[in-house]
């Protein structure tokens, strides 16, 4: 499989000194039926020395402390390089996830993609740590132990035979059965993390609902999908095992009454060189059929493996559909942004959601996005940082496309606030120093002028630590308006050109919704704003004011400009404030 290109010239130096360790076990493996041979025919020869019988049986034990040592070495050797193997498609899956755009991201799913991450590089790196040792080991035994058989006994031969091709056959049509139900897990196993997340995720409104029945319903159904196609694999993969036991002691039964003709076919001188074959051919042709065991073993577990790679390799060669461009020089223009003539369309959307767009704004302006849900406000907004890439036109920043810059050097002229704010496991510092902006050190001086803007300072100070306090994964402990506050503090933080706030003002109360408007203003003065609002009381002192509807730009002025001229712009601001609030504000 392409995966295994990860694997380094270390590791192939490991490879290689495993195989030579495997071949030196299997050497010492099958030097033990000659030495036991040997013993068999001194023990009833009564012309045989009892130092011969010791000396080979000393021989014997040898051999089995050998192989027992070379076979703990290689599997040290071999669960460490899997190990590192494993680490490294981690590494690569969540490098190359990080550079997926939504596109992406909504391609695979996060619950796949978690699994991809997770469960499948496990399955690929448990075949890998066992398999190595099985796929060399067992044919080189198995071929070995033929050949020192073959000239022994024509009859005992064909017996061998005909179990290992019983066994082959049986192996076949197992895995005929079970490799589309391999596939068919893996997804499964996707559905059921899923389920599982969505109901972390809402669990509030689970309950809330008295939906627990219902979210048990879903799971259960995925739940037992996966457990229905498991049992079925199952079920079928233990057929294997008895049955491999019974051509065993079949082989075996087989062994000993081809012996006893023999036996009784040969010269009184020739008997103890038949039990002494008898036990040596015995030994090897368990060997071999423990050699089609372990690859069976190994074949229980490779079509699930491979699927696993195959889903690894997916996300490692799927092209990041936003790549990066190659300027990251200084530009004239500084906080500027122009959108000219933008269309954007979701992947596998019929239409547009942006049409036509035309919009230039200037340095310092703020200019705030408001609109009916679903006109595109958070999605015009998004085209800027290149969370997704228009459809047609293009979007300008300090008259550059955004295309043309590195993705790093765009991001560090921003200070972006999700609609939805977004917090990490770690201290309050971390979470408002989070991240990297060229070579500035946004160090506590900032940290403290950006929450004094923010209005975050109040509560972060009656935290028990302060700026040391914790704060969980998704700011667990925190309220909405709170993880908001330090969402916007860790914008100002970096002092950038440009600010974006994506409706990031929903979970203020309108007096610190005010306050932190008015702060902003007055520290951020040479920076530009762009904001998306829902309230009229947010964006009514915005220098611009753009009014989307259907994704088409219905208005573009003042606050009182709009009330004036766009009646779309006039109905949502009646929606909230009566005639008398408007004509006073």
């Amino acid at each position: 499989m392409s995966i295994f290109k990860n694997l380094s010239r270390l590791d192939y130096v490991v490879i290689v000194l495993c195989i030579g360790l495997i071949v030196a076990q299997v050497w010492l493996d099958l030097k033990m039926p000659e030495y036991l041979n040997i013993v068999i025919q001194a023990a009833t020869n009564p012309g045989h020395e009892m130092s011969e019988i010791w000396l080979n049986g000393g021989l014997m034990l040898a051999c089995a402390v050998g192989s027992a040592g070379l076979a703990v070495v290689t599997g040290f050797l071999v669960s460490r390089l899997a190990a590192r193997f494993s680490m490294r498609l981690r590494g690569q899956v969540f490098d190359k996830v990080q550079g997926f755009s939504q596109e992406e991201i909504h391609k695979f799913s996060t619950a796949s993609l978690i699994t991809r991450s997770t469960n499948d590089i496990t399955q690929v790196q448990m075949v890998f740590a066992m398999g190595m040792q099985v796929i060399i080991k067992a044919p080189v035994l198995a071929i070995w132990a033929i050949c020192k058989i073959v000239d022994k006994s024509w009859q005992w031969s064909l017996a061998t035979g005909v179990v290992v091709a019983l066994i082959v056959i049986g192996v076949v049509v197992a895995l005929f059965v079970t490799l589309p139900k391999f596939r068919r897990i893996q997804k499964q196993t996707d559905d059921v993390n899923n389920a599982m997340r969505e109901n972390l995720r809402g669990v509030r409104v689970v309950r809330a609902y008295n939906a627990e029945n219902l979210q048990e319903q879903k799971f259960e159904k995925v739940n037992n999908n996966l457990t229905k196609t498991n049992l079925f694999v199952n079920r079928v993969m233990s057929i294997l095992q008895p049955m491999m036991m019974l051509c065993m002691s079949g082989l075996t039964l087989a062994i000993y009454i081809i012996a006893c003709y023999l036996f009784n076919g040969a010269g009184v001188l020739e008997r103890p060189a038949v039990i002494g074959n008898m036990m040596e051919f015995s030994s090897y042709a368990m060997q071999v059929v423990m050699a089609f065991m372990m690859l069976i073993m190994v074949f229980i577990m490779l079509p699930r493996a491979i699927t696993a790679g195959k889903r690894i390799n997916e996300v490692i060669k799927t092209p990041h559909s936003i790549g990066d461009g190659t300027f990251e020089g200084k530009t004239e223009e500084q906080g500027a942004i122009e959108f000219r003539n933008v269309t954007f369309a979701y992947p596998n959307a019929e239409e547009p959601l942006l049409k036509n767009i035309n919009l230039k704004i200037n340095k310092g302006e703020t200019v705030a996005f408001i609109g009916s849900t679903g006109s595109g406000k958070s999605t015009i907004i998004n085209l800027i940082p290149r969370f997704y890439d228009v459809t047609e036109g293009e979007v300008l920043v300090n008259g550059v496309n955004v295309k043309d810059y590195t993705l790093a050097n765009l991001h560090d002229r921003i200070g972006y606030v999700s609609q939805k704010a977004v917090l990490f496991n770690g201290t309050v510092r971390e979470n408002i120093a989070f991240g990297e902006k060229g070579d500035t050190v946004i160090d506590d001086e900032k940290i403290q002028k950006a929450i004094k803007i923010a209005q975050a300072k109040s509560f972060i100070d009656k935290m028990p630590n302060g700026l040391d306090s914790h704060i969980e994964q998704g700011g667990a402990n925190l309220s909405g308006g709170q993880k908001q506050r330090i969402s916007i503090a860790r914008a100002i933080a970096r002092d950038p050109e440009i600010y974006i706030f994506d409706d990031s003002f929903s979970a203020l109360d309108y007096k610190t919704d005010a306050k932190l408007r008015a702060e902003l203003r007055k520290n951020t003065k040479d920076a530009t704003v762009v904001m998306v609002a829902q309230r009229i009381g947010t964006i009514k002192n915005a220098d611009k004011i753009v009014v989307l509807d259907s994704g088409e730009m219905v208005g573009v002025g003042t606050h009182s400009e709009l009330l004036q001229s766009c009646p779309v712009y006039k109905e949502i601001a009646l929606s909230q404030l009566s005639k008398e609030e408007l004509e006073n504000a």
